[in-house]
């Protein structure tokens, strides 16, 4: 009897050890899996932003998140990474903006479901200024973009010279992801600069009888040339009537190109011998010296229709037009006059500051 007595005795408490368990098991399941599921268990900001540079690991990626801002639990993070069955996030650029969940959030990560990053392109920039600024935004550095412009193999792919290439890149903001490859990321500037220049105006080009390159070169120097919007149909105008009349076309940005750097030019500077040197060359020159807005594009295009051939820098930022040389020449020593005020005006201040 006593034998039957304690065997039921064991079964009722290993009936009750088992009910304990799985009740516990339940709790501590339900329990772990809302908070798996809890859509508040990462926190960001419209700020967040994190940039893996290569493939991590949860520590890694522990540490990235501390530095960038992000509200989480680190402790429960390390617990539910390998639970969901995710160890390795890809490299990529990627915004949290708001509440996320634990899986939400790491499936993003390891499937590297990236966030596209905006650049911008800046008018009228030199090709070392555009591969620094699209080293600054993207994965790559701007020896990598440089690499790619001297690649004559590249070049010739986009039957372009590097000159003309960078002449394409088309100022605008993109949105491309970061780890895109410079070849890439060029290409879909190129994309929309013949989506926005080299298609709709093809019968224009055509009409005037010269190649899209020829007309990025000219429309490259009125860029440079005309710091006011207004301004550059008329001085994109005076060089068309320059080359209709078989003049040189004298223009200072291709001489400024061709000594390598923008600053004021020097008599010796237009004696340079350089194929981009417009007062000894005839006609355009071989390729862009900057990169046109698509407005500078669409002025040079659709110049507007006058009889100017002279021009000469006012001291308001724009310029005086002329038809006749002999003006110009008036005009021209007018400026100079002004420009030998300002530095007098400089010097003068120079030396009350030093206390001469």
């Amino acid at each position: 009897m006593k034998i039957e007595q304690t065997f039921e005795l064991s079964i009722k408490q290993l009936t009750i050890g088992i009910v304990l368990f799985v009740v516990f098991f339940l709790i501590t399941f339900v329990s772990r899996s809302g908070r798996i599921a809890q859509s508040k268990a990462i926190i960001g900001t419209s700020n967040s932003e994190l940039y893996l540079n290569e493939e991590v690991g949860i520590d890694e990626l522990i540490s990235i998140l501390n530095s960038a801002g992000i509200e989480f639990d680190e402790e429960e993070l390390r617990w539910v990474s390998p639970l969901l069955g995710w160890k390795k996030f890809k490299k990529g650029h990627y915004n949290f903006d708001g509440e996320y969940g634990y899986n939400e959030f790491l499936t993003k990560l390891a499937f590297g479901s990236q966030d596209p990053v905006s650049i911008t392109i800046l008018p009228g920039i030199t090709l070392e200024r555009f591969s620094r600024n699209l080293g600054m935004e993207m994965s790559f550095d701007s020896i990598d973009v440089a690499e790619v412009f001297n690649d004559s193999l590249f070049t010739s792919s986009k039957k372009v010279s590097k000159e003309q290439l960078f002449g394409r890149m088309l100022p605008d903001t993109y949105s491309i992801y970061w780890t895109s490859s410079v070849k890439n990321t060029v290409d879909k500037i190129l994309d929309e600069f013949n989506s926005k220049v080299t298609k709709p105006y093809k019968s224009r080009i055509d009409s005037m009888g010269y190649a899209v390159d020829e007309i990025v070169a000219m429309a490259s120097i009125v860029e440079w040339e005309a710091n006011i919007e207004d301004e550059k149909p008329v001085v994109a105008g005076l060089y068309w009537n320059r080359i209709d009349r078989r003049m040189y076309l004298q223009a200072d940005p291709t001489i400024s190109f061709a000594v390598g750097e923008r600053r004021r030019l020097l008599l010796e500077d237009y004696k340079v011998d350089h194929p981009y040197n417009t007062y000894t060359k005839y006609g355009l020159p071989p390729g862009p010296v900057t990169n046109p807005s698509l407005q500078t594009i669409e002025a040079t295009l659709y110049p507007e229709n006058h009889n100017y051939l002279y021009m000469v820098a006012s001291p308001e930022g724009g310029h005086i037009f002329n038809r006749t040389y002999e003006q110009h020449l008036v005009d021209a020593e007018k400026w100079r006059k002004w420009l030998r005020q300002q530095y007098r005006i400089k010097r003068q201040r120079e030396l009350d500051a030093s206390g001469d």
